[in-house]
């Protein structure tokens, strides 16, 4: 279960202090007969220890980006210049929808005017415009990465279109860092579906489940967690995740400032702490 601390607002660069750890894998049944025993002569609970993982899989949308606003904004416009009712659940109804998933549901639920084929090529290339003129990196975003890719290969699963996350990641100067980028328009199912996480794990040569996915909403934490991988989760401040996914969680952090190798390797890795 997870235990949290986590600060509720804002998208700050965070400290090492902001930092709250979950316990990996399930307790042991205390009179398990392999269970060690204390001077006491009562058997202990232990815990079982998880590989050292092999592979660093983040999302981008809300992890690397503050973009969900972006999102939220073109969307909007979009669909009240052609003649569609926008809600305030739209945003949270789309998140880690697919490629052919979210504009389909503009189309058929929101009303959007025009083919879902031509909501998507609207919306790509406006996010690729606004991120050439001003990428929304988060603070601390580029650093920890780098610190993830001096030790681990690294992937991106995102919900975004590959172009998109092409673009962002040129813009960020990140590209290198990544060995796989995978779209979820280039799978069967968008998040909360683990498709995106297991064919990232796939390019990458690995096994999902020694892999640490990075999170922060509660369509993505629950893809990650479906895909067998252990989640370190960064929620976002304006769109949270639900309460009920974060037993999913490993590590919780305030910000992604605070992700270090030590880290990954001591509370989601192999040592219990």
């Amino acid at each position: 279960m997870v235990t949290s601390g986590v600060k509720p607002a804002g998208r700050s660069a965070g400290t090492a202090a902001d930092v709250h750890a979950a316990k990996p894998g399930c307790e042991t049944p205390p009179d398990r007969a392999d269970a060690p025993i204390d001077p006491s002569g009562h058997r202990q609970e232990t815990m079982p220890v998880p590989p050292e993982p092999t592979a660093v899989i983040f999302d981008m949308d809300g992890v690397l980006l503050d973009s969900e606003s972006t999102w939220d904004r073109i969307r909007e416009d979009l669909t009240r210049a052609q003649g569609g009712v926008w809600h305030d659940r739209a945003h949270r109804a789309m998140m880690g929808m697919n490629s052919a998933e979210w504009p389909r549901y503009m189309h058929q639920e929101l009303g959007v005017g025009i083919p879902p084929e031509a909501i998507l090529d609207h919306v790509t290339r406006a996010l690729i415009e606004r991120y050439t003129e001003q990428l929304p990196l988060l603070p601390g975003a580029a650093d920890a990465v780098r610190r993830m890719a001096r030790h681990w290969p690294l992937a991106v699963a995102s919900s975004s279109p590959l172009a998109v996350i092409e673009a962002a990641l040129r813009a960020a100067g990140l590209r290198d860092a990544f060995a796989e980028v995978v779209s979820s328009e280039e799978v069967a199912r968008g998040k909360p579906a683990p498709d995106v996480y297991l064919e990232a794990a796939r390019r990458l040569g690995v096994d999902p489940t020694a892999c640490v996915a990075v999170e922060d909403s509660t369509s993505g934490v629950r893809s990650a967690a479906a895909a067998g991988m252990r989640v370190v989760v960064i929620p976002n401040p304006d769109y949270p995740p639900d309460p009920n996914v974060m037993g999913s969680a490993h590590v919780l952090l305030s910000a992604i400032s605070g992700l270090t190798p030590d880290l990954v390797s001591a509370r989601a890795g192999g040592a219990n702490s």
